[in-house]
C-alpha cells in the first residue's frame, strides 16, 4: 500500500516488529549485572562528594569523610555480591546473548574506576602522600583490570579456577590497603603487587558451593565492620584496622597456597611417570 502524504509504500505493522530481539532482552542475571554497575558509580559518587570536594573546598569534616568512605567501599561490597549472583542466577536460569558484555562493563566500573578514583582520592587527602605517584599507581590499577577482563573473555581456562586475582578480590584489597592508614611507600607498593597479581597467571578457585557461602560471609562482616567504624563505635577502628588487615593477608595467602599447589602437583605428576616407566622396563 502507498502512505498518499508521502507517496511511500508501508506494511501494517505485525507482533512481530514489536517483540525485541532475544540479543536485547535482559534476563534476571543481567538486572542483577547493572546493580553491579550502578554500585560501582554510586561508590564514586560518595568518594567525590564526601570525601574529595569537602577536602578541596576546606569544608572537612571527619566524620563526614568517614561515613563517605565507608559508603563507598560498602557499595564495592555489595557490588561483589551482584557480582557472585549474577554468575549463580546465569547457570540456574539463562543467561542473554549480552550476559558476558555486560558483566565486563560492569566490572569495569566497579572494580577498575571505583578503586582506582579512590586510590586517586586518598593521594590528595592523605598528609603524607604524593599525588601524582599516586595517580600513577591508580592507573595501574585500572589498566591490571582492563588487562584481566580482556584475557578473561578470550582465554579458556578449565572449569572452577581463574588465572589471575579476581577483580572483585582485588579491588577490595586494594581498598583495604589504603584504609590500612599505613605509610605512604608501603601503601604504594601493595597497590602495584595487587596490580601485578591480577594479571598474574596465579591460579584462583572459583566462587562456588562452600567458597561462595565463605566469601559472601566475609563481605557481610566487612560490611558490619565499616558501619561499626562510621559509626564512630566502640572498637570501631580496631575492627576496621583487622578486617583491613585480614584481606590483606588472604590476598597474600592465596597465590602462596596456589603455588604450593602446583609445585606438589608437578611432583606427583613426575613421581607417577616415573613409577610408570620403570614399570614398563620390568620384563
Amino acid at each position: 500500500m502507498i502512505d498518499p502524504e508521502t507517496q511511500a509504500g508501508w506494511a501494517p505493522e505485525t507482533d512481530e516488529d514489536d517483540d525485541m530481539p532475544l540479543s536485547t532482552r535482559l534476563s534476571i542475571a543481567d538486572t542483577l549485572t547493572l546493580g553491579n554497575a550502578i554500585c560501582g558509580f554510586m561508590a564514586v559518587y560518595f568518594t567525590t562528594t564526601g570525601v574529595l570536594i569537602p577536602h578541596l573546598t576546606g569544608t572537612e569534616d571527619g566524620g563526614m569523610a568517614r561515613h563517605s568512605a565507608a559508603m563507598a567501599v560498602i557499595l564495592m561490597l555489595f557490588a561483589s555480591v551482584f557480582d557472585l549472583f549474577d554468575g549463580l542466577v546465569a547457570r540456574k536460569l539463562r543467561a542473554s546473548a549480552m550476559g558476558a558484555e555486560l558483566d565486563n562493563l560492569s566490572d569495569l566500573i566497579s572494580f577498575g574506576l571505583a578503586p582506582a578514583y579512590f586510590v586517586v582520592t586518598w593521594g590528595m587527602v592523605a598528609q603524607d602522600a604524593h599525588q601524582r605517584v599516586s595517580v600513577v599507581a591508580a592507573v595501574v590499577v585500572l589498566l591490571a583490570v582492563v588487562l584481566r577482563l580482556a584475557r578473561f573473555s578470550c582465554v579458556t581456562l578449565r572449569d572452577g579456577i581463574f588465572q589471575g586475582m579476581p577483580s572483585p578480590f582485588g579491588a577490595l584489597t586494594v581498598v583495604a590497603i589504603v584504609l590500612l592508614e599505613l605509610p605512604f611507600l608501603p601503601t604504594l607498593l601493595a597497590i602495584i603487587g595487587v596490580a601485578w597479581l591480577m594479571v598474574s597467571r596465579v591460579e584462583y578457585p572459583k566462587p562456588r558451593g562452600r567458597l561462595a557461602v565463605a566469601m559472601l560471609s566475609w563481605i557481610v562482616l566487612s560490611m558490619g565492620m565499616l558501619a561499626a567504624w562510621a559509626l564512630d563505635a566502640p572498637g570501631g577502628q580496631l575492627l576496621l584496622q583487622t578486617g583491613c588487615a585480614l584481606q590483606v593477608v588472604m590476598g597474600a595467602m592465596i597465590p602462596l597456597f596456589a603455588t604450593a599447589r602446583r609445585v606438589n602437583t608437578f611432583r606427583d605428576n613426575r613421581r607417577e611417570s616415573r613409577a610408570e616407566s620403570r614399570a614398563a622396563q620390568l620384563p
